[in-house]
This record gives structure tokens, C-alpha cells and sequence, in this order.
């Protein structure tokens, strides 16, 4: 592990660990995908580009990725099928979100996928007078009291406290959806009610939890590849990104301090931190020298490469993957957006909680729900032989923080084959349609509302070549 940003120091993972060294040969990346201009129900996403300065998201599910769909299937339970399923049905939920949190404006209260392939996604509103446009977009529509402003408000309340000073035996709290509810979860009522006197919050304003975890920090250019910190302790690259001309990689910021040098997986000369926080925030990012050349992959650990197509947030109940150089590929869901943890050296904001296992040296490694970017993995409890949580900081506000670009499969990469054929973007297709595209004959195999990026040839988990 390495020796984190605060006086308190962690045991450090053996530099020579086998977790730590990177398979022989990364693939090149995947066909690049088509600009992501979507249009669900009828609401069209014009002007609803993330604010981070992050390359365009494509919708395109990653099914051919193999060790994606074998992490998926081991994880989560599923068959390969109902792997490609879940992805084609989390790719649609995360556009239709974000086109009905901009329709819904201050009454959008949050969305969810649930089923065992994301087949239902949920959307939270004050208004019932919103309930059908919720509907007519495919969602199912939930009328509730709190808007996501109203949580959010008690949630910075905490954070404030936190900042101030540490809260003893409060090692989680965040804004829970499927609740409608802040959630506080402490080792006692007692710690969960001395931190609400401290941020001036109503014990009727949260729901508070029992709890035994003791999260930390889980320290020790593809994504999820082993780099080592000053020639000591290991962590794992998050993201590829550029800043200028300038190559890099996004990671935790516990990991290391501005001017900390880092050496890769074969120890060879790598770089040097550029910007970093924590507590607070753990992110950070670190420029590398001329020998490193960013990509848009994640390790798969010997089961191939994931292309990197963008960063569309999911949403919560998504599945997500996270790769790390200690425990490598590891699947869960997204359990809770917006959420807080006090981790030895403070209180950190704005993570994501997962049940996806991790183990020191997995930090900064790379989150990604299927071939989008979620996040760097910060910390969590347990292990991956008895289970944990773990959890990640967002990818796009950490590229806004430094001014990034993360590296997309567009990125200089093949471009995507002409449209020939009879398949078309905005066309609705059930099961069993059959198309034709640049020469070849598919057959739908799940329904869609065909989008740029969704082309047979590129999304094995909507057709199938016949």
C-alpha cells in the first residue's frame, strides 16, 4: 500500500507482488464510435454535454468485450447473454436520464436501474403532474416529497461538519435515492447524532444506520495498471488523459502529493503528480514523459482489453467494473450516488459507493460501466475473498478540476465504417428485424431505438450476423 497524503502511515504492498505486473500484450482499440448525439422519447439531448472537458460519450454498449462480460458473469451471476443485455438496457437508462433530469428540471429526485439485467428503470419527481412524461419516455414514474436539491442541502450540511472536523465513528453518509433519504451510517446512534449537532441537521432529516465498517484508502497507460509512487509504494492508473499536448493518467489523490515522481509496472521512469487532493476530494492526475503513450484501455488481466468510448455517468443499480493491480477484474452495481466517508486521514465528498470488492493497491484504478468511464477507486472495507465495499470518485469532475481530456476510442484511433445499408439512426427495432450494413445481414436480438455508435457491426449485444 502506499504511504498516504495524511502522518498516518499504511503498510505498504510488496513491489514485487505477481498482482502488480502487467499481461504480456494489450490489443489495439475497438472500431471508434460515432459523435453521441441521442434522442430518447422524444426529448433531445442538444446542449447537454457534461461540463467536464471530457471527449463525447457514445451510447454503444462494450458486449464484445471479453473480460468485461466474464467479470460480469462471475459477479453479478448472469449468463454471457444477460450480460450483453444488461449493458444494451444500462446504455438507454443512462440516456433517458439524462434528457428527463434536464425535461424535470428542480423536480427530478434521482433514477435507478433494478432487475437482474437493468431492465426497469425508475425516475424519482415531486410533480405528479410529471408522472406521464416520465412515462412516455419508458421510465416508471415515482411521485415523492424530497427533491435532489432538498437532499443535497443536508447531504453539504454533513460534508461542512465533516470539514470542520473528522467525525468519530462516522465512516459513511449519502443521499439514497430508492429512499428519498439521506442515510448516515455509524458505529453508534450516539456518533451519527453528534455529527447532525455539529452540521445543524434534524435528526428527522436522515435516516441513520448501524455499521462495523472502517473504510481506508486502498493504496498500495492503461487503466488499471500498476504504477509506483517516489519508488515505494504501488497504486493503479486510473484513465488515460491529455492536457494540451501533454499525456497522463487521472488517479486517487492519496496516492501522492504534487512533485511525487512515479515509475510504471516495469519500473521504468513514468512521471510526476501535477495536481492532487485529499482529503476532501481524492483525485489527481500525473503527467507522463515521452515513453508513455496514453490509450483508451482498461486492463483486463488477461482476458483483454475494455476500449474507454467516454464518461456518461450511470445510473444508480448500473453495473460497474473496476480493474486494479492487486485483486485485477472485479464486478458489482452502483449503490449510492453523492456520497460521503471518513477514512483515517478525513472526510471525503462526493464518491460513489459500489459493491464491488477491492484491496490495497487497487487505488486510483479504473471504474468503467460498460465501455464508459465512471471513476478511480478510492477506498472501501472488506476484501475480495470474504466481499466489501468499495468506493470510486467521479471521473468528470476530476477532469474539470485539472482541465483534462480523457482519451476516447476516437482518439486518433479507426473510424467507424460508413453506414451502408438499411440500418438507420432513430429507427425502432424489435427482435427478430432484420437489417443489412456494409454488406452483411444482421437480426435484432434485443429491442432499441437505434442511436449513432449502435451499429450492427459494432454492438454484438443488439445484433446478431446472420
Amino acid at each position: 500500500m502506499a504511504r498516504p497524503t495524511s502522518s498516518v502511515p499504511l503498510r505498504r504492498r510488496p513491489t514485487g507482488s505477481a498482482a502488480a505486473r502487467r499481461p504480456a500484450t494489450a490489443r489495439r482499440p475497438a472500431t471508434a464510435a460515432a459523435a453521441a448525439v441521442l434522442a430518447v422519447a422524444g426529448l433531445v439531448l442538444a446542449g447537454l454535454s457534461d461540463p467536464a472537458p471530457a471527449a463525447a460519450a457514445s451510447p454503444r454498449t462494450a458486449g464484445s468485450d471479453p473480460a468485461l462480460l466474464r467479470a460480469m458473469s462471475r459477479d453479478l451471476h448472469l449468463s454471457t447473454a444477460q450480460a450483453r443485455t444488461r449493458l444494451a438496457n444500462e446504455a438507454e437508462a443512462a440516456a433517458t436520464t439524462a434528457a428527463l433530469r434536464t425535461a424535470l428540471g428542480d423536480s427530478f429526485a434521482g433514477a435507478r436501474v433494478s432487475g437482474r439485467t437493468a431492465g426497469r428503470l425508475t425516475v424519482a419527481t415531486t410533480r405528479a403532474d410529471q408522472a406521464a412524461r416520465i412515462t412516455e419516455a419508458g421510465a416508471t414514474a415515482r411521485v415523492v416529497d424530497r427533491d435532489l436539491g432538498d437532499l443535497d442541502r443536508v447531504h453539504k450540511a454533513l460534508d461542512r461538519a465533516a470539514a470542520r472536523s473528522a467525525p468519530h465513528g462516522v465512516p459513511v453518509w449519502y443521499v439514497d435515492i430508492a429512499r428519498n433519504d439521506v442515510v448516515v451510517e455509524a458505529h453508534s446512534t450516539a456518533a451519527a447524532y453528534a455529527l447532525l449537532k455539529r452540521a445543524g441537521v434534524g435528526r428527522d432529516a436522515v435516516t441513520v444506520r448501524r455499521t462495523t465498517a472502517e473504510p481506508r484508502p486502498l493504496a498500495d497507460l492503461r487503466g488499471g495498471d500498476a504504477y509506483y509512487m517516489n519508488g515505494s509504494g504501488r497504486c493503479s492508473i486510473g484513465f488515460s488523459v491529455t492536457r494540451g499536448g501533454q499525456g497522463g493518467f487521472v488517479t486517487a489523490g492519496h496516492c501522492g502529493t504534487p512533485g511525487t515522481t512515479t515509475s510504471g509496472y516495469d519500473q521504468r521512469a513514468q512521471g510526476t503528480f501535477q495536481g492532487s487532493t485529499f482529503p476532501g476530494r481524492d483525485h489527481a492526475w500525473v503527467a507522463t514523459n515521452s515513453n508513455w503513450t496514453p490509450r483508451p484501455l482498461v486492463n483486463g488481466y488477461g482476458r483483454g482489453d475494455v476500449t474507454v468510448a467516454g464518461s456518461t455517468e450511470a445510473p444508480v443499480g448500473s453495473s460497474v467494473c473496476r480493474s486494479g493491480s492487486t485483486t485485477g477484474w472485479h464486478c458489482g452495481t452502483i449503490q449510492q450516488r453523492n456520497t460521503s466517508v471518513t477514512y483515517p486521514q478525513g472526510t471525503v465528498s462526493g464518491v460513489v459507493r459500489t459493491n464491488v470488492c477491492a484491496e490495497p493497491g487497487d487505488s486510483g484504478g479504473s471504474f468503467i460501466s460498460g465501455n464508459q468511464a465512471q471513476g478511480m477507486t478510492s477506498g472501501g472495507s472488506g476484501n475480495c475473498t470474504s466481499g466489501g465495499t468499495t468506493f470510486f470518485y467521479p471521473v468528470n469532475p476530476a477532469l474539470q478540476a485539472y482541465g483534462l481530456t480523457l482519451v476516447t476510442s476516437g482518439d486518433g484511433g479507426p473510424q467507424e465504417p460508413p453506414d451502408e445499408g438499411t440500418w438507420a439512426v432513430g429507427t425502432r427495432y424489435q427482435v427478430g428485424d432484420r437489417v443489412t450494413y456494409n454488406g452483411a445481414a444482421y437480426r435484432c436480438i434485443q429491442a432499441h431505438t437505434a442511436q449513432p455508435g449502435w451499429n450492427p457491426q459494432d454492438a454484438p449485444s443488439l445484433w446478431s450476423r446472420v
